[in-house]
Parts: C-alpha cells; sequence; structure tokens
C-alpha cells in the first residue's frame, strides 16, 4: 500500500531535530525550529513535502490536543479564585491592545472588522516561550513573574471568546442579536456538561479506568473523551479546538487533572509540533528579502503598543512601575494561540493573504527576539522606558504603588524547600508525620485513590497520578525540594522515578526504600543519594539493641550504623567493601545546604573554566567546598581550580540559588 505522506513525515521529523539541536546550542525557542522546518520543507522553500493537506489535518489535531491540555490546567473553582490581576490586569491588557491597534490600523484605512480581529491576534502573547524563559531564570515567583503569568492566563482562557467572535466578524451572521443569543445558550449547555460531567460522570469513568499496574485504559479513556467532546461541538456547529478545551476543563474537576495531563503532554507535544511545521509551509519567505525594514517597524511599534498597554493595566492595579515594566516586558510578542486564530480569520476573510505573511513575519522575529529581551530586562527597562520617566516622579510612584498583601501571601504558599513523598504507603504515612511534627512542610504523590484521599485528609497538598510521569513531578516542585523520598515498592518503577527526578534537578537528595539489597545498585546509578533496604534495616535495629544492653558506646554504635549504611550493608552480605563516608545530614545553619552537582557534557558553561571565571560566588552566592575527580577528592578549590567532565561539585549555599544554578546549567 503506497503511503506518500508516511516519507514526508520521515524528513519533516528529521529536519526537525536537526534544527532542535542547532537551537537547544543557541536556547532559541523550539517552536521557531518547527516553524523554520516548515518553511524549508514547505513549497514556499525547498518543497521536499507535497501532501500539505495531510500535515494540516496532523496539525489540526495538534490544536485540539492543545486546548485539551489547557483545559486540563484550569478549573472552575480555580479560575473563579484567581483574582483580579488574572481577570482585571488580563482583561485590560487584551482591551487595551484591541483599542490601541484597531485605532491605527483605522487611520491607514483597515475595515474596522479586519482591525478589531488583528487587535486579537496581537493581544496574545507566548505562553509556551515565556513560561519556559521564567523558569530557566529562576523568576517565576519574582513579583514581575507571577503578573505575567496570571496575564499569560487570561489570555489562553479569551482565546476561546475570540474563536466563537470570529465568525460573527467575519459578517456571517444576517441576524446578530438571534446568533449571539443562540451562542450563549449553546455556551451555557456547554458549561452545564462541564459541571455535571466533572461531578458526577467523569470521575467514576476515570477512577474505574485507572484500576489496575496498567495505563492502557486510562490513555484510551482519556483520549475518547477528548475527542468525543471536539466531535460534539463540532456537530453543534462549533469548532473542534472548543469542545477539547471543555473536555479538559471536566477532566480538571476530577483528582486525576495532573496525571491525565501528563499522559496527554508527549501526544500533544508530538501533534503540536506538526501545527507549527503547517504555519511554517505558509510563510513565503520572499517576503523577509523584499520587506524588512516594513517588518521590522511592524515589530517595533507592535513591541512598544503592547509593553505600554500591559505596563498600563499593571500599573493600574498598584503595582509598581518598574514591576510594570518588568512584566509587560515580558508579553511584548505575539503568541502561537495567534496562529491557531489567525487560520479561521484567513479563510473567512478578515486577513488578506499579505498583512497574513506580514503576521508570520512579526511574530516569528518576536518569538526569536524573546529570550534576548528577558535576559536583559533589567537593562531594557532602566536604560529605555525609565529614560522618560524623571527618578523623583519614579520614586513617588514605587512609594505609592505597593504590591499587595495577598500577592505576598500567596508567595509565601509556593512550595519550596520541602519533602516530596512519593508513595502514601506504612513508610511514606511515617514519613510524612515525621515531617510534620518536625514542621517540615511536605507533599505527597500517590497514585492510588484511596491513599490520596488519606494524605489529603490530614492537610497534606496531594498529587494524584504516576510518578514516572515527568508532568506531575513538575507539579509537585521537586525541583524547589530539599529532599525526596521514594517510597513505593516496585523496584523497575523506582528506577524510573528516580531518572524522571535526575532530568528535572540534579540538587535534590533523593532517598529511596527498596525491599532488598540486590535493588540497591540499581537505584544508585539512577541517581539516588541514599537507598534503604527493609531487608537489613531490621537487623540493625536488632543489634543495635544488643550492643546497648552490653553498654557499647552509643557514639561506636552510630558510628558502626553509619559504616554499613555506607557500604550498602557489605558487611552484612559478608562482602568486603572499602569505608565510606557517612550519609550527608542537612546543614544545622537555617537558609543554607551543601548539596553536589555532577558536571556533565551538557553544562556548557562550567567545562573547562576555572572557579573564577565562572563567577558562582559573585553571581549566584555560592561557594566550591570540593571537587570529586575520578578516584580522589580536590579539597583545595581556588580561584585558578579547573571545572573538567565528570567532575561533582560539592557546593554550600541557599536551597533557590543551588536550584537557579542546576536549571541554567541544564
Amino acid at each position: 500500500m503506497h503511503f506518500p505522506l508516511f516519507g514526508e513525515l520521515v524528513v519533516i521529523l528529521a529536519l526537525a531535530a536537526g534544527i532542535l539541536l542547532v537551537f537547544r546550542r543557541f536556547r532559541l525557542p523550539g517552536i521557531l525550529a518547527f516553524i523554520l522546518t516548515g518553511m524549508i520543507a514547505g513549497p514556499h522553500g525547498w518543497g521536499w513535502v507535497k501532501e500539505v493537506e495531510e500535515v494540516e489535518a496532523l496539525a489540526e489535531i495538534g490544536v485540539v490536543f492543545l486546548l485539551f491540555v489547557i483545559g486540563m490546567e484550569f478549573s472552575l473553582k480555580k479560575l473563579a479564585s484567581l483574582g483580579k490581576t488574572v481577570f482585571g490586569g488580563g482583561a485590560m491588557q487584551v482591551g487595551l491592545t484591541i483599542v490601541g491597534v484597531t485605532g491605527v490600523l483605522h487611520a491607514f484605512g483597515v475595515r474596522t472588522e479586519s482591525a478589531v480581529f488583528i487587535g486579537f491576534l496581537a493581544s496574545l502573547s507566548s505562553t509556551a516561550i515565556v513560561l519556559r524563559v521564567l523558569q530557566e531564570k529562576g523568576r517565576m515567583d519574582s513579583a514581575p513573574g507571577r503578573v505575567a503569568t496570571a496575564i499569560l492566563i487570561f489570555q489562553d482562557i479569551i482565546v476561546v471568546p475570540m474563536m466563537l467572535i470570529t465568525p460573527l466578524l467575519a459578517g456571517q451572521s444576517q441576524d446578530i442579536t438571534s446568533d449571539l443569543l443562540l451562542l450563549l445558550g449553546k455556551m451555557a449547555l456547554l458549561l452545564a456538561a462541564v459541571f455535571i460531567g466533572g461531578r458526577y460522570m467523569v470521575p467514576r469513568l476515570l477512577r474505574a479506568a485507572i484500576k489496575g499496574r496498567g495505563n492502557e485504559l486510562f490513555i484510551i479513556t482519556i483520549v475518547v473523551i477528548c475527542f468525543a467532546a471536539a466531535f460534539t461541538t463540532q456537530a453543534m456547529g462549533l469548532s473542534l479546538a472548543l469542545g477539547a478545551f471543555f473536555a479538559g476543563l471536566v477532566i480538571s474537576e476530577t483528582e486525576h487533572a495532573y496525571h491525565a495531563t501528563g499522559i496527554v503532554q508527549p501526544f500533544h507535544e508530538l501533534f503540536l509540533s506538526f501545527f507549527f511545521v503547517s504555519i511554517g509551509m505558509l510563510v513565503d519567505v520572499r517576503l523577509f528579502l523584499d520587506s524588512p525594514l516594513t517588518i521590522i517597524g511592524l515589530f517595533a511599534g507592535a513591541t512598544l503598543l503592547k509593553v505600554l498597554a500591559a505596563a498600563l493595566a499593571v500599573w493600574v492595579l498598584r503595582y509598581p512601575l518598574r514591576t510594570a515594566l518588568h512584566s509587560a516586558l515580558g508579553l511584548f510578542q505575539l503568541g502561537e494561540f495567534g496562529f491557531v486564530l489567525a487560520i479561521p480569520g484567513l479563510k473567512l476573510g478578515l486577513l488578506s493573504q499579505e498583512h497574513y505573511q506580514l503576521f508570520l513575519a512579526v511574530a516569528i522575529l518576536g518569538m526569536a527576539t524573546t529570550p534576548f529581551m528577558l535576559d536583559r530586562s533589567e537593562r531594557i527597562v532602566r536604560k529605555v522606558f525609565l529614560q522618560f520617566v524623571p527618578a523623583r516622579v519614579s520614586n513617588r510612584l514605587d512609594s505609592l504603588m505597593r504590591v499587595k498583601r495577598e500577592q505576598e501571601k500567596r508567595m509565601a504558599t509556593v512550595l519550596k524547600d520541602h519533602v516530596v513523598i512519593i508513595g502514601f504507603g506504612l513508610n511514606g504515612q511515617n514519613v510524612a508525620t515525621a515531617a510534620m511534627e518536625s514542621g517540615i512542610r511536605c507533599a505527597v504523590v500517590e497514585e492510588d485513590p484511596d491513599l490520596a484521599r488519606k494524605a489529603q485528609a490530614i492537610g497534606l497538598p496531594v498529587l494524584h497520578g504516576d510518578a514516572t510521569n515527568d508532568h506531575v513531578l513538575q507539579e509537585a516542585h521537586v525541583e524547589r525540594a530539599r529532599v525526596v523520598v521514594v517510597a513505593i515498592s516496585d523496584p523497575e518503577a523506582t528506577k524510573k522515578i528516580v531518572a524522571c527526578i535526575r532530568s528535572i534537578s540534579s540538587a535534590v537528595y533523593i532517598i529511596v526504600r527498596t525491599r532488598y539489597v540486590r535493588e540497591i545498585q540499581a537505584s544508585l546509578e539512577a541517581g539516588a543519594n541514599e537507598v534503604i533496604p527493609e531487608e537489613f534495616e531490621t537487623s540493625i535495629e536488632i543489634f543495635y539493641r544488643v550492643l546497648r544492653k552490653y553498654l557499647v558506646p552509643e557514639q561506636r554504635i552510630q558510628d558502626l550504623v553509619a559504616r554499613i549504611r555506607g557500604g550498602h550493608y557489605g558487611m552484612l552480605r559478608g562482602v568486603s567493601s572499602s569505608p565510606a563516608a557517612a550519609p550527608q545530614a542537612p546543614l544545622p545553619i537555617p537558609g543554607i545546604e551543601i548539596a553536589t552537582l555532577p558536571v556533565t557534557l551538557g553544562r556548557g558553561k562550567v567545562v573547562g573554566r576555572t572557579v573564577a571565571e565562572i563567577g558562582l560566588r559573585e553571581k549566584y552566592g555560592i561557594t566550591v567546598l570540593a571537587i570529586r575527580r575520578k578516584e580522589r577528592h580536590i579539597t583545595n578549590v581556588t580561584g585558578s581550580t579547573r571545572i573538567l567532565t565528570d567532575d561533582v561539585l560539592y557546593l554550600l549555599g541557599r536551597p533557590e540559588a543551588i536550584v537557579r544554578l542546576d536549571q541554567e546549567l541544564r
């Protein structure tokens, strides 16, 4: 059977993989790599892909999954409690941008309907790129980071009404009043379905699907819910993507939302890559060559307008001027949802082909410059925007526009320097009890619904889902945790979980509980710091009590226990083992810890450079205590000491600084 699209998919994916490798080296957004792939392989490029319609069909599935994931990340309760920053700031930012763009375009003779629609496109920013950069820079918890994130959330939500209004803007309605009433009726029906499905039907269905060891039934159930909802809204005369969004909202009301999001994420990323490839295929490269000044001028104008609109929206919420400008600078680019919205606008005649090409060019340029703009945001705010505001006026505004206390309170509730307990069986419950008694914050990751409810009943934050799922671990903020305890009985799952944690953070301390000594080495190789087998811990407890009865000094007993554990219980197994140091204990100084950070080939910012060149103390406030290089330890670390591949750095500093260093060196 001849399947021409198969060969073209191989070309697309291979080309995208090569471009992604180059883009990752220069820290450019992955979205741009897919767009560039489409530009090269598409009809305006080298013409390698002929089956453009089939690629667009795959792209539409990507949009369905995108809206599905967005829906799962927001519950109706959460949306209702997000407050002024999301709904007030977001609505003002979107509204001011639409009004500004419409006014400018109308002055240049663009008809009102098209000008308003282009205002829709301009008001949206890139959630994927901005959040990725904020996470890499460790700025998610800063005031500008929180405000920018809140406005991005509103933009993601407002896309749905924009998709509904677009056909009305295009003049497809003979009676706008009746069509609006019909549209509101359909939306009310969908919201009622979300409430009933999320409250009664879907939780029972997912609870039944998740029972058992395999994920097959759960995956199929999730995908069926998504596609069935998309098909239903299409039958109602609405879009496929809208149905997927509401299906995501239904699942967000259940306890399995994080687990479902992690399962759908790979499908979402794969098919969404085809969407951006299809966008690239529509880009006419000749426009970049023929009208570079036009594109740069439009980009500069759109950037200035969006920054001013966003800054004004944040300032009206009584944030300091500097915070408002920093937040606004993160929202200057046009976003991926603009691409989603632009396609129907092009088909309905709200965008001409020329305007569509200009929109693509400005959007691509904005996405490409976002990482560099955010990296230099402090300098840009100080030397560009604040140059027009006298220092006296700026200081007075800063003193008047204070960050609200509710924002500070929200910051305090973020999980940080906590213990993540994976598995809430007997061992997990004991760890949680000890942590709570000691005043240590902890979060629980548990797949079993009954055990998860048990953890919730005692007031612990719980994530329902499989800990081998990256998304679940990220929601538990393992990158900001001090310790992760893996207390499950499945050795294969344990190894996968440890490897997943290490892919997120090299700094967090991982303690693994296992049943047998033979499982120790595999967990250590996967990245665990400490492995405690039940098989010999009972023996240790027995001889501990025996030695106490023989009046052996307590310190000698503790030294013996530390030697046995440090040697992976070789003494009890009759295996000679080299002496090992006792496990690393937390430093008894508040806010300071000692952590180890391995130096791999990917850490190009440190490999081959000296400690002085890296500037760990100046930039991060971190001190290098020692370096382990193969079998020897370098304890006299000076500024001229050079860091090599496969070194292990022993670092002293604040936990958040070590986490930020780990993220920036990835």
